[in-house]
């Protein structure tokens, strides 16, 4: 594979499929980062009013939980 196919592989990373959560939280992502949205404590207003819930607290997002999240699922 050449250097130029392989950044053509927008998956390249992956080790595995995406879960539905993981599905979600990037789609809201998305439309949170399409809407503007640049800064943390913007990304987790977003997220606590448009979901998905965070699965390391009671729901809500917070700095702590999505910067623990994100290192998880970056692992």
């Amino acid at each position: 594979m050449s250097t130029q196919e392989r950044f053509l592989e927008p998956h390249q990373a992956r080790k595995r499929p995406n879960t539905q959560f993981e599905e979600l939280l990037g789609d809201s992502i998305e439309r949170a980062f399409g809407n503007g949205v640049t800064e943390l404590p913007a990304l987790l207003a977003h997220l606590n009013l448009a979901g998905p819930p965070c699965p390391l607290t009671s729901g809500e997002w917070t700095a702590d939980a999505y910067k623990t999240l994100m290192a998880r699922l970056g692992e």
